[in-house]
């Protein structure tokens, strides 16, 4: 696996992907203040301090050991808005398996804006560290996130029942996944979407 971060911006149609600044923090709170948008993240939105100290690790945050998270920031091309956030987990660097996930302002939802910063994220993992499968963990009743995946190509493999419990409320989960051949069968036969290009802002 090649664990370097790319030193590029993820340039799509209508976003640009790039690491988080110190400056987007009033973009990052819009959403993650939300109760609704942790709904489905079995806790509740970080506040305050919490809230600040959780954007600083991100500022700060690594991606050389199992366990580590790259997230990269989703912006509109053509008001510079903060959308949301895609990240990649290193799940196991020994069998390059990497974990895809997406938190998104519903203030943008219904644009398509999520699935086209995923497949954008999606390609970086496979083109650039080389994972060999990437999966997404998905709340089941989380009907909006699983047909971003779904429309990607993504697989379910599981429906795990009653696999997690918050405020007394248990929930299932379902396991989604793609490997690279996959991914690379339908890269060959058809143009990416997302188009990396340097930027000396990153």
């Amino acid at each position: 696996m090649n664990l370097s971060l790319p030193p590029f911006l993820i340039e799509t149609s209508r976003l640009f992907l790039r690491p988080f600044v110190s400056s987007d923090f009033e973009g990052y709170t819009a959403y993650h203040a939300l109760p609704a948008v942790y709904r489905y993240l079995y806790c509740d939105p970080p506040a305050g301090d919490a809230l600040k100290q959780q954007f600083s690790d991100l500022l700060r945050a690594q991606f050389m050991q199992d366990g580590d998270v790259f997230t990269l920031a989703v912006t509109r091309r053509e008001d510079g808005a903060v959308l949301g956030e895609v990240l990649l987990k290193l799940a196991s660097i020994n069998a390059r398996q990497g974990e895809v996930g997406y938190i998104f302002n519903p203030d943008f939802a219904g644009s398509g804006y999520a699935t086209e910063a995923v497949r954008a994220i999606v390609d970086l993992g496979f083109a650039h560290f080389g994972f060999h499968r990437i999966f997404a963990r998905l709340d089941a009743q989380n009907a909006g996130s699983s047909g971003v995946v779904e429309r990607l190509g993504f697989r379910r493999e599981a429906h795990l029942i009653e696999n997690d419990c918050f405020n007394g409320r248990w929930g299932d989960e379902y396991i989604y996944a793609r490997l690279f051949s996959e991914w690379q069968s339908q890269a060959r036969s058809s143009s990416l979407q997302a188009r990396i290009s340097v930027s000396s802002a990153v």
